[in-house]
C-alpha cells in the first residue's frame, strides 16, 4: 500500500501522465472522430456511458490541469458521439458497435434517462473547458430531449423512452446523475434555469429516494414511486449515500440554499456507521451493499465508491479521509507508478473479484483528484510539471 507523498504524487500525475498513457491504448491515432474502448482489452460496441464519461473526465482534467491535450482528445470523442450515438431528436442511444454502425441488438437503440445525464454533463463539461465543439444551443437540445423522459405527475424520471412501459422499478442513478448534469450545465452557462431544475431533482431525491427514518438514499423504489419491502426495496449502496451527499453540497454551495447539506450529513452518517469495513488492508473502504438497517449484504469492494467518499471529504476539507481514499485507489486498485491500469473489485482481504479495467471509471477518479486539487490537499500537475 502507498503512503505519504507517493498517494499525492499518484493524484497529482493522473491527468498529466496516467491518462495521456492511457489514451495511448484506448484512442485510435489520428485527428477526427473516433471512439475510446470501453474496457482494457475490449473491442465490444461503445456505449454512450462511457464515452460521455469520457469526454467529460478529459474536458474537466484538461481544464483543471491546463492540458490542452486532453481537450482535443475529449473532443474527438464527442465527435463520434454526435455522429453515431446522438439520434435526430438529440436523444442518445445505448451502444452501437465500434464502427459506429447500429446493432441488430433493439435494446441498443433504447434512450435511457441515464444516459441522457452523462450527454448533457459532456457537453457542458467541454463549454466549461473554452471548446469550440459545443455550445449552450446543444445544452437545451438535450434538454428538450431528456423532458420527454420525465413522467408528467411526478417528475421524475422514466428509466429509458418507452416511458411508463419501461422498467418495473424506478431507480435513484438517473435522478441522481441528472442533478449532477443540471449543476455542470449551470456552471458552464451561469444561467439560473438550470439551478432550478437541479432543485427539482434535489427534491425528487427528498421526496421519493430518501428513507426518513435513516437518512438513507434507497437504490430503487416501485414504479409509483413507493417504497418497496423485498430485498431490492431494501438495498442500500454506501458508495451512493457519498455521492449523493457531494452533490447536495455542491448544489448548496451554488444555490445558496443550505437545507439540503442536512440530508447530506444523514447520508454520509448512515455511509460511516454501517458502509465501511473496519480492520485490515482495506480498512475504511465502502462495502459495495448494506441493507436499510445498516447489515452487511455484500462485503466486496468496488473502485467507484472510494473515489465517491474521496470526493466527499475533500469537499468537506477533511485531509486524513481523503488522503485514506487516495492510498486504497491507487494502491489497491491501480497499477503501480503511472502504468494505466486498474482492477474494479475487490474482496475483504484485497484479492481481485473483478478485474476489468473499465473506462467508464475514469469520470469516478477525475472528480476525486480534481476536488483534492481544489482543497488543496496535491496540486494537479500540467504536461511540463
Amino acid at each position: 500500500m502507498i503512503e505519504g507523498q507517493d498517494i499525492v504524487a499518484a493524484c497529482e500525475g493522473f491527468a498529466s501522465r496516467r491518462i495521456p498513457a492511457w489514451l495511448k491504448a484506448a484512442l485510435p491515432p489520428g485527428t477526427g472522430p473516433a471512439p475510446v474502448i470501453e474496457a482494457l482489452g475490449d473491442d465490444g460496441p461503445r456505449t454512450t456511458l462511457a464515452q460521455c464519461r469520457t469526454v467529460f473526465a478529459l474536458a474537466h482534467l484538461a481544464r483543471v490541469a491546463h492540458i490542452p491535450e486532453l481537450l482535443m482528445a475529449a473532443e474527438r470523442i464527442q465527435g463520434f458521439v454526435v455522429q453515431h450515438l446522438r439520434d435526430g431528436d438529440w436523444g442518445h442511444r445505448f451502444a452501437v458497435a465500434p464502427d459506429g454502425t447500429a446493432l441488430d441488438d433493439p435494446a441498443s437503440r433504447l434512450r435511457r434517462s441515464y444516459d441522457q445525464s452523462f450527454a448533457l454533463l459532456s457537453v457542458a463539461a467541454l463549454i466549461r473547458a473554452g471548446s469550440d465543439s459545443a455550445d449552450a444551443d446543444d445544452l437545451d437540445r438535450i434538454w428538450g430531449f431528456i423532458e420527454t423522459l420525465i413522467d408528467p405527475e411526478t417528475g421524475a424520471l422514466w428509466e429509458d423512452d418507452r416511458g411508463p412501459d419501461s422498467a418495473q422499478l424506478r431507480a435513484q442513478n438517473p435522478q441522481m446523475h441528472m442533478l449532477e448534469a443540471l449543476l455542470e450545465a449551470y456552471s458552464a452557462t451561469n444561467d439560473r434555469i438550470w439551478l432550478e431544475r437541479a432543485a427539482h431533482f434535489v427534491g425528487i431525491g427528498s421526496r421519493h429516494f430518501i428513507d426518513p427514518e435513516t437518512g438513507a438514499v434507497r437504490e430503487f423504489v416501485g414504479r409509483d414511486l413507493e417504497p418497496l419491502q423485498d430485498a431490492t426495496g431494501q438495498r442500500r449502496e454506501p458508495g451512493h449515500q457519498y455521492e449523493w451527499a457531494w452533490l447536495l453540497h455542491c448544489h448548496a454551495d451554488l444555490s445558496g440554499d443550505d437545507a439540503p447539506r442536512a440530508l447530506a450529513h444523514r447520508m454520509k452518517s448512515f455511509a460511516e456507521a454501517h458502509g465501511l469495513r473496519r480492520g485490515g488492508e482495506l480498512d475504511l473502504a465502502p462495502f459495495d451493499a448494506v441493507d436499510a438497517a445498516g447489515q452487511v449484504t455484500e462485503a466486496t469492494h468496488l473502485l467507484w465508491p472510494l473515489t465517491e467518499a474521496g470526493k466527499l471529504y475533500a469537499l468537506l476539507g477533511d485531509r486524513e479521509a481523503a488522503l485514506r481514499m487516495g492510498q486504497l485507489i491507487f494502491g489497491a486498485y491501480f497499477a503501480p507508478g503511472q502504468e494505466p491500469r486498474w482492477i474494479n473489485q475487490l474482496d475483504g482481504e484485497g484479492r481481485t473479484t473483478w478485474d476489468a479495467a473499465l473506462t467508464r471509471l475514469l469520470y469516478h477518479v477525475a472528480i476525486f483528484v480534481t476536488e483534492g486539487h481544489r482543497a488543496g490537499f496535491w496540486r494537479m500537475e500540467g504536461p511540463r510539471g
